[in-house]
């Protein structure tokens, strides 16, 4: 398999638009999902793992009580590629507001 290569800043910004409440922070796509407490931490955190074991694309999980935060980078490619957008995505579209509050 060739070489991974990272998105423009520009790309990035113009792909998030699609992907509500993600940011770019310290060179990597994040969000926090908010949950109703523990259980529903480790649910989503299990769901999320589930995701990224299919996509063969392992996001860092930070997990405390009430909320989990995604941080994606290809490392291989030193940067934001499409890997980390497409399973941002997925996260996305697989949660659809299950397991997560609203946004305040």
């Amino acid at each position: 398999m060739g070489k991974i290569a990272p998105l423009t800043a520009q790309e990035v910004a113009s792909r998030l638009t699609a992907l509500p409440g993600w940011t770019v922070t310290e060179g990597m796509l994040v969000k926090s999902f908010a949950t109703d407490g523990w259980p529903y931490t480790m649910l989503l955190v299990g769901a999320i793992a589930c995701l990224a074991e299919a996509a063969d694309h392992h996001p860092d999980l930070v997990v405390t009580w009430p909320r989990v935060t995604v941080k994606l980078v290809t490392h291989d490619a030193g940067g934001i590629s499409e890997r980390d957008l497409a399973l941002a995505a997925r996260i996305e579209a697989t949660l659809q507001g299950r397991l997560v509050k609203p946004p305040a």
